[in-house]
């Protein structure tokens, strides 16, 4: 399983990450705590499924949350960003996303889902379930870290 992947490099590397997750409800990190001794690399994470903690918890720009939106490039930057300073970490991962079945527009609709390490959207398919998109979501997350991670200790 790629959390195990992950933690492997976590370990090996004595690196830091902590999540902060909207769309994914605190499921990216259960993958990452499933794995024993996770602790050792895992700081923590904010589940900020509200605006408010988003801006109150996470200081994701008020600009970027009335001119972007949530799901944005622009909001799960500021969330990534700001959770490395908050838990002073090396890596972070931020997640906001529209899982479903309601919530979704023309413009971003069901099964859009913005995550940063590397920042990349992803519209996963709008006919899976709710449950569905939010385990792709995480799973994409952390393929995402583990590319980031490779990359950037040359392996």
């Amino acid at each position: 399983m790629i959390q195990n992947e992950i933690a492997e490099l976590f370990f090996k590397n004595k690196k830091t990450l902590a999540v902060a997750e909207s769309c994914t409800g605190g499921y990216l990190s259960h993958l990452i705590t499933s794995v024993p001794g996770s602790s050792e690399f895992f700081k923590g994470a904010v589940v900020s499924y509200s605006n408010e903690i988003k801006r109150s918890v996470l200081n994701v720009r008020e600009l970027n949350l009335k001119k972007h939106g949530a799901v944005s490039e622009f909001v799960v930057n500021d969330m990534a960003i700001n959770t490395m300073g908050l838990f002073d970490v090396d890596y972070s991962i931020a997640t906001s996303g529209i899982a479903g079945p309601g919530g979704g527009s023309e413009e971003k609709p069901v099964g859009t889902v913005w995550i940063c390490v590397a920042t990349q959207l992803h519209h996963f398919d709008p006919n899976l379930s709710r449950v569905e998109i939010i385990h792709k979501a995480a799973e994409t997350a952390l393929q995402m870290l583990k590319e980031e991670l490779l990359k950037d200790l040359g392996e």
